[in-house]
């Protein structure tokens, strides 16, 4: 391991309380999930008196947009159609929602189709995924992939795996499509489809699109139907950080984890991502704090993770916690909308703060004029 690797690894596992917000968060403020006297935390100097640069400012006045109760209706919005499981009626309905929605704020969408073959079948099926893009203004062929993946399984209404991430790359996806919103680099809103068979829509996208990069088409048009990617972020299950063993309270500490992978050919530039959401969180996030760790495994960002810089975002570290069944409603019948508290949907409304506040300063957006 290199000097300068191990150096951010140590950096990115000093866990902080969460900065307060800062000028101009009264209305951010009414929206907090207000805690007891002795489950407060002390806030102040969390960036140890680094000041508010005015673009720090502009920045913080993008992420306050997010709304919390547009980032529930989104969640209850993919909730209507059951688990939305790949190959599925409802799945197809799903997606065709999604789109609607995107479309609705103004985007073009697109559409990957793809081939995928059943367990215990011999037979390929099609299947398709949606995504649209914030063109950049001053490097259109640039860009950075926030994804989730739309599919579930378990016979709920997979309303945290994955609606709850899906729900939060399209509440960012409202807020970037303001007519006063500019980025100058590219910006993908990538909702995937079959993740729970194992990543099959995000790695069809790699297969298929990983070449194009760069790539102007028609040659002068100033068109790059895929930019080169600066950087993937992945969101997946994003409300329940609730402790191992199990208890059916919010952890006191609970917290967002970012995650990279140690052992994936991109793993310095990785670390520096993750250390950008970090560094966000802090300055961006209301209500919890962000920490890092390195072993970022079964989720949709994987494909990508030797080709670009690649993270992921979720409630708890996937091989450590999910993985040994932190999470009681994963797959579950009780993964459903009316199973999380309003503070199990602010822990994922954090992580979208996270994920702007730190794609502001990575993709170049401001207010324009």
């Amino acid at each position: 391991m290199t000097i300068r690797l191990a150096t951010l690894l140590l950096a990115a596992f000093v866990t902080l309380a969460p900065v307060q917000p800062l000028s101009g968060q009264a209305s951010q403020d009414e929206r907090r999930i207000s805690d007891p006297p002795e489950l407060r935390r002390n806030l102040r100097r969390i960036l140890g008196d680094v000041p508010m640069t005015a673009t720090d400012t502009m920045h913080q006045d993008i992420v306050d947009r997010l709304d919390f109760d547009s980032y529930k209706e989104l969640v209850r919005g993919l909730t209507q159609f059951g688990d939305r499981e790949q190959g599925t009626a409802r799945n197809a309905a799903a997606i065709d929602w999604i789109e609607d929605q995107l479309r609705g704020w103004g985007y073009e969408t697109e559409r990957v189709h793809y081939m995928y073959t059943p367990r215990g079948s011999e037979t390929p099926e099609p299947r398709e995924e949606v995504f649209a893009t914030k063109i950049g203004t001053t490097s259109p062929d640039e860009m950075y992939i926030i994804g989730a993946h739309m599919d579930g399984r378990g016979g709920g209404e997979a309303a945290n795996d994955d609606g709850s991430g899906t729900a939060l790359v399209m509440e960012i996806a409202r807020v970037l499509s303001a007519a006063d919103i500019e980025s100058d680099r590219s910006i993908r809103f990538a909702l995937w489809n079959n993740e729970e068979t194992g990543l099959n829509g995000a790695r069809a996208y790699v297969e298929q699109r990983a070449d194009m990069q760069g790539i102007e088409d028609p040659p002068g048009s100033g068109r790059y139907p895929e930019p080169r990617w600066m950087g993937m972020i992945q969101h997946d299950m994003m409300m329940w950080d609730h402790g191992n063993p199990v208890t059916f309270e919010q952890a006191l500490d609970a917290d967002v984890d970012v995650e990279f992978q140690l052992a994936s050919g991109m793993a310095a530039e990785s670390a520096q991502l993750g250390l950008a959401l970090i560094n966000a969180n802090r300055m961006h996030a209301s209500d919890y704090p962000a920490v890092l760790s390195n072993a970022m495994s079964n989720t949709d960002s994987t494909p990508f993770m030797d080709l670009t810089p690649s993270v992921s975002l979720r409630e708890n570290r996937r091989l450590y916690e999910t993985g040994n069944g932190a999470n009681p409603h994963w797959h579950q019948t009780t993964d459903l909308f009316e199973t999380f508290s309003d503070r199990d949907f602010m822990l994922g409304f954090n992580a979208g703060q996270t994920t702007l506040g730190a794609l502001t300063k990575l993709a170049g957006i401001q207010i324009g004029k």
